[in-house]
């Protein structure tokens, strides 16, 4: 695999600026590195500006509706549990219509790696306030400030279950492209919170913001403490915004299981295809 394998007829259609162009750049980074093709590898993405990178990345991809990018992700894992599944999510999109969905897929510890493009914003439509949206943001839906409290994506991981946990700024390529090969290898529900500023309709979440307030874990943090990654994963603000590695628990998956692809994925078994007369006898 190269960078020119993974190149697409289609050019970039992202804002000048955004943070969406250094995630593409480091998962193309990635999968170079990795080996990740069309034969081992599938991107899954919701609705939103994360969503056209399906169409910057030479892989086999599906867009599902708002806010459902997770559970295509799980069915295309438990479908063929060799392949590497990468579902793209957007702050609104996964943490709004689809945090039903995020939250039981870490329950249940789903081998996917779910890349959340967190802007704090519904950009594509415009920057209405989404979940991640800070109390008391002046947005188009909120001219007077926004009311409500915001959700904290890694506290929700790792109370929900999630078993790899991390945040990182995306303007910082090397680690993006390292976490993103290290969230694939983990084996179970793996969740990186991507700092991504929306430069066009987010004026508090910059690229200035996060590179003055952010701090990387030390060698001293301990990602096996659940108590001290969640404690963490509620700071936000001036001077505290913590990357790296928050937690991650080593436990078996969703798919470790299930004794029926244990041995041979589901896509290369044969389907056995019962009569169905016995079956309409129990009920005449």
């Amino acid at each position: 695999m190269t960078l020119e394998e993974l190149q697409t007829p289609c050019t970039p259609n992202w804002c000048p600026g955004c943070g969406n162009f250094n995630i593409w750049a480091a998962f193309k980074n990635a999968a170079v590195k990795e080996g990740w093709d069309n034969t081992n590898t599938a991107l899954v993405a919701g609705i939103g500006c994360h969503g056209h990178i399906l169409n910057f990345v030479k892989l086999t991809s599906f867009e599902g509706l708002h806010g459902r990018a997770i559970p295509v992700a799980s069915g295309l894992k438990l479908a063929n549990n060799r392949l590497n599944v990468f579902a793209h999510v957007g702050d609104g999109d996964c943490l709004g219509e689809g945090g039903n969905h995020f939250i039981h897929a870490a329950r249940r510890n789903h081998n996917i790696t779910v890349l959340l493009h967190d802007n704090a914003l519904y950009a594509l439509t415009a920057g209405q306030t989404s979940p991640a949206t800070g109390k008391g943001v002046k947005t188009k839906s909120t001219p007077a400030g926004n009311p409500d409290e915001p959700i904290y994506p890694l506290a929700l991981a790792i109370a929900s279950g999630a078993t790899f946990v991390a945040r990182v700024y995306s303007g910082d390529m090397p680690k993006l492209t390292e976490l993103i090969i290290e969230a694939n290898k983990h084996k179970g529900f793996a969740v990186i919170d991507i700092l991504q500023p929306c430069v066009t309709f987010n004026k508090i979440c910059t690229h200035a913001m996060f590179l003055q307030n952010m701090y990387y874990l030390g060698k001293d943090y301990d990602p096996k403490n659940k108590i001290k990654a969640l404690e963490k994963a509620y700071e936000f603000g001036e001077k505290r915004i913590p990357v790296g590695i928050f937690y991650k628990e080593e436990k078996p998956s969703l798919e470790d299981g299930y004794s029926q692809i244990s041995a041979i994925p589901l896509v290369d078994q044969e389907p056995k295809l019962d009569s169905l007369t016995d079956l309409f006898k129990k009920y005449t």
